[in-house]
């Protein structure tokens, strides 16, 4: 069984979904600080952390920032409706998606399977690496190397990455992105492809040339530069 853990001072908010997750087959754990949520995060006992933004002494970026620095585990920020930065901020730090409050029990568990499926191995994941220019990926095993060295992505990032690299040398529309890394369909004003886009860009260096080998294309999206 899938375990969640939730992270939110709210306590009515975490056992409505608690209850929810639970009923719609999830182990759901609960941590009502940042601290405790740090702590149980890294116990290596959860299969992705659902974190509040808000939260009093240690808040969820804080949280979010200490568990990047020593794990991958995927991570579903809750933030405040219309609260641009946090989402931003957030995703910066590694957050693999966000959903804004107030939000429903129903679209929580509907994002965490989403983010589940992505970073997850299914019996279609190809065994054959990805490779592109100087990149090489390992789907399977969630696993990546630029210049042959290791590559340390978020789960999103990797899910990017690679849609671009399996189309290095054409151009990726915004829409196909969110669609086929954040399985989502692309919402108006939804910034953060950008953002992780921003983050790859600088785990990856410029090339030789100083260019970045993922280009923006005007109006059209992204692509992968092919060598």
């Amino acid at each position: 069984m899938t375990s969640v853990l939730l992270v939110d001072d709210d306590a009515e908010l975490v056992e409505m979904m608690a209850d929810y997750l639970e009923r719609d087959g999830f182990h759901v754990e609960t941590a009502a600080d940042g601290e405790q949520g740090l702590i149980r995060a890294l116990s290596g006992e959860f299969s992705i952390i659902v974190l509040d933004v808000m939260m009093p002494q240690m808040s969820g970026i804080d949280v979010l920032n200490q568990i990047r620095k020593r794990s991958r585990i995927p991570v579903l920020m809750l933030t405040a409706r219309g609260d641009d930065i946090d989402r931003i901020v957030g995703l910066e730090q590694g957050a693999d998606d966000y959903v804004p409050k107030p939000c429903t029990a129903r679209e929580i568990s509907a994002r965490i399977r989403a983010i589940l499926r992505r970073v997850g191995t299914t019996e279609e994941t190809a065994t054959q690496p990805v490779v592109a220019s100087m990149l090489t990926m390992w789907p399977e095993q969630r696993r990546a190397t630029w210049q042959s060295q290791p590559l340390e992505l978020t789960s999103t990032e990797f899910n990017l990455l690679e849609v671009l690299a399996r189309n290095a040398g054409r151009t990726v529309s915004k829409t196909e992105l969110s669609e086929q890394a954040l399985g989502r369909p692309l919402q108006k004003f939804d910034r953060s492809i950008e953002v992780h886009l921003s983050k790859i860009r600088e785990k990856l260096g410029p090339l030789p040339d100083g260019r970045s080998c993922i280009q923006t294309i005007f109006r059209q999206g992204y692509q992968f530069i092919k060598s």
